[in-house]
């Protein structure tokens, strides 16, 4: 990012114009900023700001040569005259601020318009907090203090940690935790931020603890850290306490309706958006293929259908999120093995296609390195592939690499530590064992240790520092296993088995979760979705989706403006039954 930039529209007139003025020519008047004066003309003022439109045609002022504009620096009014003559404007970190102020208060729009951009473009965790009371105090920008806004609830993980989050007024903090598109990874974030600004002025802010603490979704937190961190706390006690009571009652009813999960609208367990939203694309259902598009929301633990009934159906393809960009490459739609690739803009809502592949590929495995997209391996309708190709979004361009060792379609791979992962899959003969994995320096392709089982139509992700390969057929039987791949010590190590078994489904990891979705288990296609959490080595059935299918592709989107979109409306989200704290006696009184 740079720390000045220049917006410029200049023109042979304009040129013509401020030529004249440097020269003190046909100047009709003066202006004074700072007692230093500027000679300019009154029609290309008039033509620049209404500002100055209205000040030059008062009735009094019409012969007026000498205006004096108080509480503007001789600067920064330069730099508005400037742009008035040259359609040229030098802004800076150094001036942004006073300049947009200025230009606010001589409603010179294209110069505000100028600096708001720029400012969204300085916006960093560090300054945010400046910047967003700086545009509702000092100079109102309602729209720019919005965006400001949202990049605060965005990354308010680093915000919390800075400085400036510490010159927070208690209304301005409560205004950031109370929403439900603050995003945290964990809720206990928000205490220990809350806990950090009252202790910065302990005396005058312990008053308003009690009011921000009941902002937290207490029932997120895990019932160990409310014992060992909340309650010992003396800023907990006295009304706290209720609250912490109330919580831990309602963390006990959600633990045993589904672990882990918390899709309910009661205030204290209320989700908040979740960092990542998963997406089911396509696949096959019902006979043929689908154009189905299902979002799952992790933090309320629910899909919402959010088809886009403009794109063709397919199946066995893969799908990418990129740069706010989600791509749907390759697959087969029973009449035609696509080499095409779609782009959906889910900010938009839109379809639009880029460039094809090289090859024709189903079956396909994809991933993401570097900025780039990889599509490995397939099936062209005729052969099984060993040919690989990434793509460059800036140039809409495919390049081939080297091909891998092995012909593999039904594979899937992943990236770790800069290198790309392909697991198992299916040569035209037999299931695979097989995994190698790519190196983007040397441009080639590594053989490594095999899996323990044969795996095609295989699930495979990076997660917890590892590759974990999932599911499959091993060419007698859908498989329930699961293993890893520490590449460190080149070998694989059996973990956990699904509850169900499953080959070609979704796979991709949200929230520190791998997560499996959909899939054929030998006689019909799923909708169940199981997640896996390595610490704990166990899977847990969640809530299915709407439409049975396999051969669907998964990705994660993240950091969009409209995220809530994606979510299901939290007031939807259904209330906890109320308990009663009193047991009654249901026992039989004959």
């Amino acid at each position: 990012r740079s720390s000045h930039k220049k917006f410029q529209h200049p023109s042979e007139q304009d040129s013509v114009y401020n030529q004249l003025r440097l020269a003190g020519k046909l100047t009709d008047a003066v202006i004074i900023a700072e007692g230093v004066g500027f000679p300019v003309h009154k029609i290309i003022l008039c033509n620049c700001t209404p500002y100055f439109c209205e000040l030059f045609t008062r009735s009094c002022s019409l012969d007026q040569e000498i205006f004096h504009i108080p509480g503007i620096s001789a600067e920064v009014m330069g730099l508005i005259l400037d742009y008035a003559y040259t359609n040229s404007l030098t802004i800076t970190e150094g001036n942004v601020q006073q300049l947009l102020l200025t230009a606010n208060l001589l409603c010179a729009s294209e110069v505000v318009h100028a600096c708001c951009i720029f400012i969204e473009d300085l916006i960093n965790p560090d300054n945010c907090i400046g910047m967003w009371r700086y545009t509702t105090t000092v100079c109102p920008q309602p729209v720019l203090h919005f965006k400001i806004y949202c990049y605060i609830l965005k990354h308010f993980e680093s915000v919390a940690l800075c400085d400036e989050f510490l010159l927070l007024s208690a209304g301005e903090l409560a205004d950031i935790i109370e929403t439900d598109n603050l995003i945290v990874k964990k809720e206990r974030t928000v205490y220990e931020a809350i806990l950090r600004w009252t202790s910065h002025a302990l005396e005058e802010r312990e008053t308003h603890f009690p009011a921000l603490f009941s902002k937290i979704r207490l029932a997120l937190l895990d019932v160990e850290y409310i014992r060992d961190k909340v309650l010992p706390n003396t800023l907990t006690q006295g009304s706290c306490l209720s609250l912490l009571s109330e919580a831990t009652k309602t963390i006990t009813q959600l633990l045993s309706i589904r672990p882990y999960l918390t899709g309910v609208c009661n205030p204290l367990a209320r989700p908040r958006l979740p960092t990542g939203i998963l997406l089911a694309i396509g696949g096959w259902s019902g006979g043929g293929p689908t154009n189905g598009i299902e979002a799952y929301d992790v933090r309320a633990d629910c899909w919402i259908n959010v088809t886009n009934n403009t794109e063709r159906p397919r199946a066995y393809h893969g799908t990418i999120f990129l740069n706010n960009f989600v791509y749907c490459i390759g697959g087969f739609d029973r009449l035609e093995h696509f080499n095409s690739v779609r782009k959906f803009d889910p900010i938009k809502g839109n379809w639009h296609e880029v460039a094809p592949m090289y090859y024709q590929r189903c079956y396909v495995s994809v991933t993401v390195l570097n900025g780039y997209i990889y599509a490995i391996g397939g099936y062209d309708g005729h052969m099984r592939l060993s040919t690989a190709e990434y793509y460059r979004p800036e140039l809409n361009q495919w390049t081939l690499i080297a091909p891998m060792h092995e012909q593999r379609s039904d594979a899937n791979c992943t990236t770790l530590n800069n290198k790309i992962y392909i697991c198992g899959g299916f040569n035209g003969h037999d299931c695979l064992q097989t995994a190698e994995y790519y190196s983007p320096e040397t441009n080639q392709w590594t053989m490594i240790s095999p899996m323990n089982s044969q795996r095609s139509g295989i699930g495979v992700v990076a997660y917890a520092g590892h590759v974990y390969a999932v599911g499959g057929f091993d060419g007698n039987s859908r498989l329930r296993s699961a293993e890893a791949y520490n590449p460190e010590t080149n070998a694989w190590t059996n973990v956990a088995s699904m509850i169900t078994t499953r080959s070609n489904f979704g796979i991709e990891v949200v929230e520190d979760r791998l997560f499996v979705v959909g899939g054929f288990n030998g006689f019909t296609t799923s909708y169940h979705v199981e997640c896996y959490d390595a610490t704990r080595n166990e899977w847990l059935e969640v809530c299915g989706m709407g439409i049975f299918r396999s051969a669907v592709s998964c990705c994660v989107i993240a950091g969009l403006p409209n995220m809530p979109e994606y979510v299901i409306p939290r007031d939807a989200l259904p209330l906890l039954p109320i308990e009663d704290d009193h047991e009654t006696d249901s026992g039989d009184s004959s």
